[in-house]
């Protein structure tokens, strides 16, 4: 049996190889504390879950939709993009998909050829680079030169080549939590334009900010970048439905057409419990994503002294968004005598049964990501872990 190219070449996700490792210690009965994933541990919204129990004993949920989705679901799409960004799509510009992934994998799949390149600012989602292959497209990383993990014009101009189709910018950022404010984006947003690039916004993250910090959009600043921009978001992390797989694509009808035709014959529509679930989530109360919201705040405010007090540690700048800790840790991995981050994270769930995931699938092998998204006393205590194996090993 031979395998394509493409497939061949991929690399499985580490959040989820590193998730899966610590759920089977779990599952041994170990005490494992799984600082992996970003899955916020608390349940969907009370309101939420009764939409879909009603809308199946209402008999509305065994039959397909559209494969782009219900037109209900996409009207209150429209309608809550406006209330956060102050822009106005049409439902041909609107495509409900299987989890914010698929909005993504289907958007490289329609809009790569062979060879074409995608910029990618690093660190960066661990998916991009992998969908982009998959695509046969070619991904191509971008370093912020500054060290503050915002790429600028200028470095996205000297990586830019006659075959550059398609930039990615992902603000609140995975793995950092970086904003990328208004005027950033303006330059970004005029530098595509002018070379003719889509533009990626993966704004996923953009209801979770903290400390009074906004994150700012691509596209409300310009028509001509708007037309320029495919937007991405989804309900798994604000609104705590990460199982539900709901996502949605918002761009200009030419593309969601295209990406509608895809999803047709890959997915059909999404699950039509989820979708009557999402109208739910959208169009009622929003008093759980603001709570939600405060007590991711609270778990960043608590342990961003801790993980910068951590021995080899450096993090420098607080997170500003998203729920994620990324510091780097060379002199810790020295420290304690390995000689690669992914050593170090692999003795660290061995010994101390933490869970972290190595910088390398970012693109940055020096650092580590934590997620904050799990109860604060296991993060306090998976931090106290780390802080015990650092000293332990630092100390034999």
């Amino acid at each position: 049996m031979h395998f394509s190219k493409n497939v061949t070449q991929v690399q499985p996700s580490a959040t989820l190889a590193l998730s899966s490792k610590a759920k089977a210690k779990k599952a041994l009965g170990l005490d494992v504390i799984d600082l992996s994933i970003g899955q916020p541990d608390f349940e969907t919204p009370e309101n939420i879950e009764s939409a879909a129990i009603a809308a199946i004993k209402a008999g509305r949920v065994s039959g397909y939709t559209s494969a782009s989705g219900l037109p209900e679901l996409k009207q209150a799409v429209i309608d809550k993009i406006k209330s956060i960004y102050g822009v106005t799509y049409q439902q041909s510009q609107v495509l409900i998909t299987t989890g914010a992934k698929f909005a993504l994998y289907a958007a490289f799949q329609v809009l790569l050829n062979a060879g074409d390149e995608v910029l990618i600012p690093t660190p960066a989602w661990v998916s991009y680079v992998e969908q982009v292959k998959l695509a046969g497209g070619k991904p191509v990383a971008v370093n912020s030169l500054a060290g503050n993990f915002k790429v600028t014009v200028d470095e996205l101009e000297a990586a830019r080549t006659s075959k550059t189709k398609a930039v990615i910018i992902n603000s609140p950022q995975n793995p950092t939590g970086t904003i990328y404010d208004q005027e950033d984006l303006t330059q970004i947003g005029n530098w595509a334009v002018k070379n003719d690039i889509t533009i990626i916004s993966d704004d996923i993250y953009n209801q979770l900010t903290y400390n009074h910090a906004e994150s700012s959009a691509l596209i409300n600043i310009s028509e001509a970048i708007r037309e320029h921009t495919l937007l991405i978001h989804g309900l798994s992390k604000s609104y705590s439905m990460t199982g539900w797989r709901i996502g949605f694509a918002l761009g200009p009808q030419r593309l969601i057409k295209v990406m509608s035709i895809l999803a047709g014959h890959a997915t059909g529509n999404p699950a039509t419990v989820s979708q009557y679930a999402a109208i739910e989530a959208l169009t009622g109360p929003q008093t759980s994503v603001e709570q939600m919201r405060s007590e991711f705040e609270e778990r960043l405010n608590t342990i961003y002294p801790m993980v910068q007090a951590l021995p080899g540690f450096e993090l420098t700048e607080k997170p500003q968004g998203a729920f994620y800790l990324f510091p780097e840790v060379k002199n810790a991995v020295q420290m304690t005598g390995f000689d690669t981050t992914e050593a170090f994270c692999d003795e660290l769930l061995e010994q101390k049964f933490v869970a972290v995931v190595p910088g390398r699938s970012f693109g940055m092998p020096d650092h580590l990501r934590i997620s904050y998204a799990a109860n604060l006393d296991d993060i306090v205590e998976g931090i106290d872990r780390i802080n015990a194996f650092i000293t332990g090993r630092a100390n034999d």
